[in-house]
């Protein structure tokens, strides 16, 4: 007698089949995200001034080696990920929602989208750089202040976006039916046109985050950033450039992680691109 035999494959494997690019990206931004928030138990003092060490290789005692002054490299390194992160979901974060608000009444209200998207093309206009280098001489150098500057050239992006799904939308028989029963707008928009906006917000929010993660790493090579005392990957490399040819262990170490977390966050979108959209879901 013969049996046949059926292979199944789990829905966890079929979903790693599918889509890889969420998987990786996913993995290496969960394993990113626990080594910041375990630093304190993980890691040594960022900020312990060891001049005795500087510059020693990497070693059972220093994993990533020294930096000039004799601090531990890798404790910097997994400090500094807590503050690109934070400034990645924040200007995520607060892009999508201002963006979002402006693009449902510059989409839906005719009366407002001349003036709105002249205005929102006037902010794209502004150099990010530069915005953050003025915000900082004006406020003083801090992390809020970098998250403000990065979020307000990335909010017309957003307001694009939205308000082009919004004009697709609002005139299709679904919105027109609602608005015939009376709903009023703040629930047609809510509930019929907002839900619409939702998948390429998504898509769009992890581009930001890998945007305004690398923004922030410029602004504090530039000195624009974050205080030179607060540990980030841009503070780094900028304090450790001129040790290069001696100690390379300095700058490729931030560098690397910096790498890895714009491809985790890229990788992740471009995933989500292709789940979410229907004509490239049916595709694959």
């Amino acid at each position: 007698m013969t049996t046949n035999q059926t292979n199944t494959t789990s829905p966890w494997g079929e979903f790693c089949r599918r889509h890889p690019t969420i998987v990786v990206g996913a993995l290496l931004l969960i394993t990113i995200s626990l080594a910041a928030i375990l630093a304190p138990w993980i890691a040594r003092d960022p900020i312990l001034f060891e001049p005795i060490n500087r510059l020693k290789g990497p070693s059972s005692e220093f994993w990533l080696g020294t930096d000039s002054l004799g601090r531990d490299v890798f404790a910097r390194m997994v400090y500094g990920a807590r503050i690109s992160l934070m400034v990645g979901l924040s200007v995520a974060v607060i892009t999508v929602l201002c963006g979002s608000v402006i693009g449902l009444l510059a989409g839906y209200f005719s009366l407002f989208d001349a003036v709105i998207m002249r205005l929102m093309d006037g902010i794209m206009a502004i150099p990010a750089i530069l915005l953050a280098i003025a915000l900082v001489a004006l406020l003083g150098s801090s992390a809020t202040v970098v998250i403000i500057a990065i979020s307000i050239p990335e909010i017309p992006r957003v307001t694009r976006l939205v308000r082009a799904v919004v004009l697709s939308v609002r005139d299709l028989p679904f919105v027109e039916a609602a608005r015939s029963n009376g709903t009023r707008v703040g629930k047609l928009l809510r509930r019929h046109i907002l839900p619409s906006t939702v998948a390429p917000l998504i898509v769009q929010a992890t581009y930001i985050c890998a945007s305004a993660i690398l923004t922030e790493a410029g602004l504090s090579f530039l000195g624009a950033g974050t205080p030179p005392e607060i540990p980030t990957w841009g503070n780094m490399i900028a304090g450790n450039r001129l040790y290069l040819q001696i100690a390379p262990w300095t700058v490729f170490a931030p560098g690397i992680c910096l790498a890895l977390v714009v491809l985790a966050v890229n990788l992740l979108g471009d995933g989500l691109r292709d789940r979410l959209d229907p004509r490239i879901s049916r595709g694959i």
